[in-house]
């Protein structure tokens, strides 16, 4: 045997050799799914295998290729590949994405293609529209025995979209820059919801109704206040309602309006549905005058572990609405306060309180282990909410 060879080697392997193109069909497929639409379809062009290997995808991607960001530039691209596509191929997912587009042309093609996705069955559709303006979706019910995930932004949408009962396994909707000018979004599948710098311009409350929901991001809503139903399988929430703003509607003018009476006696619209949370983040929340009524009927928070409060919290007279925290949070185990200013250095330093059992203050939480100040300048706010901490045997050093 000569040197350096051994018995049994592999063969070298051989230049120019197809190694994607041995690959099976579906797992071509996967990788083409990935690929904006324009581009799959190009492979066409590889070789005889790849001629219709496109027309089977289980993933379409509708963009924006070549410098062509709106929608007009994809419209003629679009009528010949939803005729020669497969029709038997179902869709595991379905992204929508443009950056321009005109309202009176092409509003049609992206419903349509909304729509397309829909009845093949998408488990996962995403509509992104970057522009100024808002796209506005057709008022058609939604139904969808197959849609699990959708992502939606820079859309407007209506009632009867929004009205998700036809959608049973539906589990997770963001939306963010949204125009949901609606009475109601509602579904009883929905596990994960999440609204991101969405606005209702609508002279009712937005109603919320998602029993099954487990986590919940509300943040920079603009408009009135959405108003939370029962959420008795919330386990974690994230509310900044620094965008909210909101007015206090006649009860008797409008079916969706809640009354608020001079004692603050009327239904919760946030709290009461965050109560059966573990997990808790409120921004900016003490600027908001919902959230401020709401806390003078403060609900008991039975199952609250974590909370972190930020921002706010330390301009409320007399701290009420942080003490309102605590003594209704009987579970609690970490309090953690962000007060950062943005007057001072950009540094960033922590405070940690504990208290030994012996010392324990019986107004609070037993079980409360960790307290975390975050600030960038010990001001007179900051003082003062260590100090208001302190009446509840709590010792805080620096990090």
């Amino acid at each position: 045997m000569p040197p350096g060879k051994r018995h049994g080697s592999a063969p070298p392997p051989v230049r120019g050799a197809d190694r994607i193109g041995a690959l099976p069909d579906p797992i071509l497929q996967h990788v083409l799914s990935f690929l904006p639409a324009q581009a799959a379809v190009r492979t066409c062009v590889l070789a005889r295998r790849w001629r219709h290997l496109w027309r089977s995808t289980r993933g379409l991607r509708f963009v924006g290729l070549d410098g062509a960001d709106a929608v007009q530039g994809l419209r003629k691209f679009m009528d010949h590949l939803l005729v020669l596509r497969d029709r038997a191929a179902d869709l595991d997912a379905v992204e929508i994405r443009f950056d321009r587009f005109s309202v009176a042309d092409d509003e049609a093609y992206v419903n349509l293609w909304t729509r397309f996705a829909v009845t093949s069955k998408v488990r996962d559709l995403t509509v992104h529209i970057g522009a100024s303006s808002y796209l506005d979706l057709d008022n058609l019910p939604l139904v969808s025995q197959h849609l699990r995930v959708m992502n939606l932004d820079g859309l407007s949408l209506q009632q009867k979209f929004l009205d998700l009962a036809g959608c049973p396994a539906l589990e997770v909707l963001n939306m963010q820059h949204c125009d949901i000018s609606v009475g109601r979004i509602s579904s009883r599948s929905l596990k994960h919801l999440s609204l991101r710098s969405c606005r209702s311009n609508s002279n009712c409350w937005v109603h919320v109704s998602a029993p099954g929901l487990a986590s919940l991001v509300l943040v920079r809503f603009g408009g009135t206040t959405p108003f939370l139903e029962n959420m008795a399988l919330l386990e974690t929430a994230r509310l900044d309602l620094s965008d909210d703003f909101d007015v206090c509607f006649d009860y008797d003018s409008d079916e969706n309006s809640v009354p608020f009476n001079k004692d603050d006696s009327g239904d919760s619209v946030l709290l009461a549905a965050l109560s059966g949370a573990k997990h808790l983040e409120l921004v900016s929340a003490f600027q908001n005058f919902v959230f401020r009524r709401d806390l003078r009927q403060c609900p008991t928070f039975s199952k609250l572990k974590t909370v972190l409060l930020s921002e706010d919290w330390s301009e409320a007279p007399d701290l009420d609405a942080l003490a309102c925290v605590l003594k209704h949070s009987p579970v609690l185990e970490k309090l953690t306060l962000q007060l950062f200013t943005n007057k001072g250095p950009k540094q960033e330093m922590k405070m940690k309180g504990s208290y030994s059992s012996a010392e324990r203050s019986a107004a609070i939480s037993e079980h409360l282990k960790v307290v975390e100040v975050q600030c960038n300048v010990v001001n007179q706010g900051v003082f003062k909410v260590l100090k208001f901490l302190c009446a509840f045997n709590i010792r805080f050093s620096f990090e």
